[in-house]
């Protein structure tokens, strides 16, 4: 549900630019827990002749096979790799190792003897760090740390050589995912100041070739008719023409060049305290294709709150008619809580790419992020969009009530 080829802009977690950057780290730990597996299940294969109870450890390397493989997507993607998955991940990693001290030899243990998962838990301590940096990445290492100090051979210089290996490279990485978010941080920045910088140079030749000019012969000719009309309404109506033209044209010149805009006395505003009812300026947005569902009682918003949500909806909703095909059908889905205000625009259509919002916003393309979330970001809200191929596109608006009042 984007401006300029479905894709769109950046927004999010997305964050969305970011995650060119940790999307290869990820991939690479995904591979890496595969081959640890693989690894461990070999050194297992050669030496479960020795253990106490080879039956328990084969039992263990069932369910970590089937996990493995059952996470290899989730720990491929960090939208995927909830902190749940992580949890049972290290959950898992403790348990073979603790495993590793009741079914193995005592012989072959105080000779230094690997864990049940060996190198596998290292997989877990990479994922925290990929997913939240240096601090769980620690915390993770030093709850697989302790089980080895406990449950298998106590703090020998083996357990004490590959728990510090194990903190340096988890702590490691997750300083430099820390920095690279940052990093590209400032850069989508950068791209967007560059982005709107060309856009302002590019509309602001065309407002001087057109809008400008006949604003400045509206102000001209409206004052030149209001003097040449002997004091009846209608010369008031050219005058007071050609004054609105003239404000216009000046508050569009002082916006191209960057400047704060002026005053203008137009017509009343409406009170920013007066409420109204979201869902009512939601309606004109559903037809045969577009469903809203709302509450039955009114949603009652502070007017300029009430306006740019449904605006951020009704450029959703462009979005959905002009990329998402003509057989596509959205849903808006308004709930109205206690503590804020939440929107939901869903379609069917083909969905994106995860990495085209960051493609489009370099590309200049700002329409979901000045139109969707530049709205909510001044509302002090948030918008986030969900995609991908085939999947349609989610667009979450949440607007807080307390940022609106």
């Amino acid at each position: 549900m984007t401006d300029g080829g479905r894709a769109g802009e950046v927004g999010g977690t997305v964050a969305a630019g970011g995650m060119s950057v940790e999307l290869p780290l990820w991939r690479a730990i995904s591979y890496f827990r595969v081959l640890a597996l693989c690894y461990a299940l070999l050194r297992y294969f050669n030496s479960y002749l020795h253990f106490l109870h080879p039956v328990a450890g084969w039992i263990f390397f069932g369910a970590l096979t089937l996990w493995t493989l059952a996470t290899t997507r989730a720990f491929a993607n960090p939208q995927r790799c909830t902190w749940y998955v992580l949890g049972v991940d290290l959950v898992l990693a403790v348990t073979g190792i603790v495993m590793s001290g009741l079914t193995d030899a005592p012989a072959r243990i105080s000779h230094g003897a690997p864990t049940l998962p060996t190198i596998w838990a290292a997989g877990t301590v990479l994922g925290c760090a990929a997913k939240g940096g240096w601090r769980p990445a620690a915390a993770a290492g030093s709850v697989i740390g302790v089980a080895n100090i406990l449950g298998h051979g106590g703090p020998t210089g083996d357990n004490i050589h590959n728990i510090v290996l194990l903190m340096v490279a988890g702590c490691a990485i997750g300083y430099v995912i820390e920095l690279a978010r940052a990093s590209e941080a400032t850069l989508t920045r950068a791209l967007q100041v560059e982005a709107a910088t060309r856009e302002r140079e590019r509309l602001s030749r065309d407002i001087h070739d057109g809008v400008l000019q006949v604003l400045a012969l509206v102000q001209r000719r409206g004052a030149e008719l209001g003097e040449g009309t002997d004091g009846g309404t209608g010369g008031a109506d050219f005058a007071e023409l050609g004054r609105l033209a003239g404000e216009q044209e000046r508050a569009l010149r002082t916006l191209m060049t960057g400047g704060p805009i002026p005053a203008q006395r137009g017509p009343q505003q409406p009170d920013a305290t007066e409420p109204r009812d979201l869902t009512a300026l939601l309606r004109p947005y559903a037809d045969e294709r577009i469903t809203l569902s709302a509450p039955g009682t009114p949603v009652l918003l502070p007017a300029p709150a009430a306006g740019e949500l449904a605006a951020a909806v009704g450029a959703a909703v462009d979005n959905v008619r002009r990329h998402a095909g003509e057989e596509a059908r959205a849903w808006i889905l308004v709930e109205d809580e206690p503590e804020a205000v939440t929107v939901s625009i869903r379609d069917d259509g083909p969905g994106f790419a995860p990495g085209r919002l960051g493609e489009a916003e370099r590309a200049g393309r700002l329409g979901v992020s000045q139109s969707i979330r530049g709205r909510l970001l001044d509302l002090g809200g948030s918008a986030d969009l969900y995609s991908a191929p085939g999947e349609g596109v989610e667009v979450e608006l949440r607007v807080p009530r307390k940022a609106t009042q």
